[in-house]
């Protein structure tokens, strides 16, 4: 639209449905989860907006019901990736150049679309898929994400705003080019709205995008390229590539062209990732941009003046929310002695509360961990406390997958402040809880800081203001979110920007402009009205 300096609408958290007893919400949501169950869908390749199937099919089942098929999605070999990055390559010549209110209308677009007309069925994809209630499904692949994307738009048209001083005779401009070359994007399983945001935040900014969801989330991922579709992206700016890590990474990074790295996912992946791109780093047109999210030993410190009614509730949603699978999940807790002791009682109390199963019985807090691999991982860290003279199981412990992977939210006690279940990121409802003693808060506090290589969320929990305070400042670089009395978990779009740093990634903040401008090359242009011409200057005109 020419002639016209449009204004962003201003975005505005998407409400949370709570799905109450008897709310028409409640009923819609329910006939989406029969329609999906009652559904066998086949999910292709979507490169250069053309579907394609392979000969590598691979089964969608749900993990709290290994007997329910839900479908299957076929697997990229070299020649679709080639394909992809081709594609990718092809579509940039076009979409690079396009203005951006036409490229925020197609984001704005998907947003709403994904709010109002697909929000039932989103959410009942995501619950049947990869395990979540409907709380954590509606906050995840519909709340967050429609965020990612209203926010996001905001975000670009704040970095493309901001521009240089122009004196008289002069005008200066910022151009906020978009990277030379194609942004490999690669999520994780445990949400949805992560692996929306990783293609379509460098899309925002005039960039292409390989997208290999995580294998064991591909049904929600593909649901959202559809949605993106329907919105008008034009063909190849992203290119759906469900694949093997090793089969793709090595022709992406190989890739002359490949300009950047938008990723979330383990810290050894991510590191050999890294190094992979290093020992290629001569082969590229230009240096590329590498933005990663990895693990959290994320943590709650409790002081003597905490509300223990606050704390205890903190603790089990921050633990046992979506069975720990969170990279923010609290997995170790430092509490004074004497209130452990206190809190023991009510705390176990809690726990016997929480309910195990099915994602269609919506009085269940969990549900069932996303695959084999992941609970054979978290048992084998069950089995060494249980097996291990420094660790007592407070409360769960049972691991069955005899229907479903499930695992009993588990508590273990150990007074070793280095036992591996303090150290190790766990990734599953396992959470470690160190009683220290109570006169020795400070040292404890530079303990905590010392003990995780990881640096992403944290918690301290008290009413005395200097301790939080004193929290602050001793646990500064140990978190990248850092909350006062409230649980590690949960940051919201705009409000909490996201990310943490040591072994936690580059903590490029997404939900943020600073993970927005990642995905630009500025130039600078100086226009000057009135040339000189004479190359003199006044100085010399005199010896």
């Amino acid at each position: 639209m020419r002639n016209c300096i449009a204004k962003i609408p201003e975005p505005i958290n998407e409400p949370v449905y709570d799905y109450a007893v008897g709310s028409k919400e409640r009923n819609n949501l329910k006939a989406a989860l029969k329609e999906v169950l009652s559904e066998n869908v086949e999910i292709p390749l979507i490169i250069g907006g053309k579907e394609i199937k392979t000969e590598d099919k691979i089964d969608i089942r749900c993990p709290h019901q290994h007997d329910i098929l839900l479908g299957h999605y076929y697997r990229a070999g070299k020649e679709e990736i080639s394909l992809a990055i081709e594609s990718a390559l092809n579509a940039r010549k076009v979409w690079s150049k396009v203005d951006f209110q036409e490229r925020a209308a197609i984001f704005l677009k998907a947003a709403e679309l994904l709010s109002t007309k697909y929000r039932y069925v989103m959410n009942a994809i995501t619950m049947l898929s990869i395990s979540k209630n409907a709380f954590q499904a509606e906050i995840d692949c519909v709340c967050e994400l429609a965020d990612f994307l209203r926010f996001n738009v905001k975000f670009a048209n704040k970095i493309y705003e901001d521009q240089p001083i122009s004196p008289k005779g002069f005008w200066n401009r910022m151009q906020y080019r978009p990277l030379e070359g194609f942004v490999f994007a690669v999520p994780p399983f445990n949400f949805v709205s992560i692996s929306g945001n990783l293609p379509t935040a460098p899309a925002i900014m005039g960039n292409v995008s390989v997208w290999k969801p995580a294998s064991s989330a591909v049904y929600p991922s593909y649901m959202f390229m559809k949605i993106l579709q329907e919105a008008g992206l034009p063909d190849g700016v992203i290119n759906f590539v469900p694949a093997k890590g090793s089969a793709i990474g090595n022709l992406v990074f190989s890739a002359r062209e490949f300009a950047g790295l938008h990723f979330t996912g383990s810290y050894d992946t991510f590191n050999y990732m890294w190094k992979t791109i290093a020992n290629n780093i001569s082969n590229y047109t230009t240096y590329p941009r590498i933005v990663g999210e990895t693990g959290g030993k994320d943590f709650i410190f409790a002081h003597n003046s905490a509300n223990t009614r606050s704390l205890i509730t903190a603790i089990i949603r921050g633990s046992f929310e979506y069975q720990g699978q969170k990279c923010s999940a609290v997995s170790r807790v430092y509490i004074p002695k004497s209130m452990f002791k206190k809190i023991k009682d009510d705390l176990l109390n809690e726990l016997s509360k929480i309910k195990i199963g099915s994602v269609e019985d919506f009085r269940n807090f969990m549900n069932a961990v996303i695959d084999r691999e992941s609970y054979e991982k978290i048992k084998s860290y069950i089995d060494y406390a249980k097996n291990h003279n420094e660790a007592k199981i407070l409360f769960g412990g049972k691991c069955d997958d005899s229907v479903g992977y499930f695992i009993d939210p588990t508590v273990i006690v150990t007074e070793n402040p280095y036992f591996k279940t303090m150290e190790e990121e766990i990734f599953g409802p396992v959470v470690t809880f160190y009683p220290y003693d109570d006169d020795k808060f400070e040292d404890t506090l530079y303990l905590c800081d010392k003990t995780s290589i990881y640096g992403l969320t944290g918690a301290i929990f008290a009413q005395d203001r200097d301790a939080i305070n004193l929290a602050i400042e001793i646990l500064e670089s140990s978190a990248g979110n850092f909350y006062i009395n409230d649980k590690p978990t949960g940051a919201v779009v705009g409000q909490q920007p996201f990310g943490g740093a040591r072994a936690s990634g580059t903590n490029d903040k997404a939900g943020s402009l600073l993970n927005l401008i990642r995905w630009t090359s500025a130039r600078s242009v100086k226009e000057t009205f009135n040339s000189p011409e004479n190359f003199q200057y006044p100085f010399m005109e005199d010896k």
